[in-house]
């Protein structure tokens, strides 16, 4: 669960509201009260906090993505980031240019050459010639970046059998189920780090 008193809420509506009164103090007084309401709500399990979700939703994503790590790193592969298998993903089996790779990353050819400069010098990644265009240079996954994609494929598939040992195997069909059912296909991208880099 998010902890309340960890993190910084931008429902502060009772500070500075203008509602009836002379200073706004009945208004405030009602923010609260409603605010009140609602954390009754969610203390009986009525109602969650709108703000939870997606906190939970992130926490999960990272608490997977913290233990697929650190077995990649325990299996041959300690200098692979999270950054590197979304960029591993974008250069695709065939292999991509700086530009292609920038795009489905959601960030700019200089900061894909950039990524790509390190996956390179990990050995992830080798640039070579386009046989169908000598002016550009592909990106192609190497055996070893093809070996920690499928070391984390492994892991992956044992960290969802453990949530459902935790939970259930119901549940937890339930939950992927609900979660295909709001999310819309397209969300399915690899510019999430850009996204959240706001670029």
């Amino acid at each position: 669960m998010v902890d309340e008193q960890k993190v910084n809420r931008v429902d502060d509506s009772h500070k500075g509201f203008q509602g009836s009164g002379e200073d706004g103090r009945a208004g405030a007084d009602a923010a609260v009260g409603a605010d009140a309401a609602v954390g009754a709500d969610a203390a009986d399990g009525a109602h969650g906090r709108g703000y939870e979700l997606p906190f939970l939703l992130l926490a999960g994503f990272r608490s997977l993505i913290d233990r697929v790590h650190a077995e990649l790193a325990h299996q041959g592969h300690p200098d692979m980031r999270p950054a590197h298998g979304f960029a591993l993903q974008a250069i695709g089996a065939r292999g991509a240019t700086a530009s292609e790779i920038g795009r489905r990353l959601g960030v700019s050819k200089q900061a894909a050459g950039k990524t790509v400069d390190r996956l390179v010098a990990l050995g992830y990644a080798a640039r070579a010639d386009d046989p169908a265009d000598a002016r550009r240079k592909l990106v192609r996954v190497t055996p070893h970046g093809i070996d920690a994609l499928r070391r984390s494929a492994v892991v992956f598939d044992e960290l969802r059998a453990e949530w459902a040992a935790s939970l259930g195997a119901d549940r937890l069909r339930d939950l992927e189920s609900g979660l295909r059912a709001v999310v819309p296909p397209e969300a399915f991208r690899l510019d999430a780090a850009g996204w959240l880099g706001g670029s």
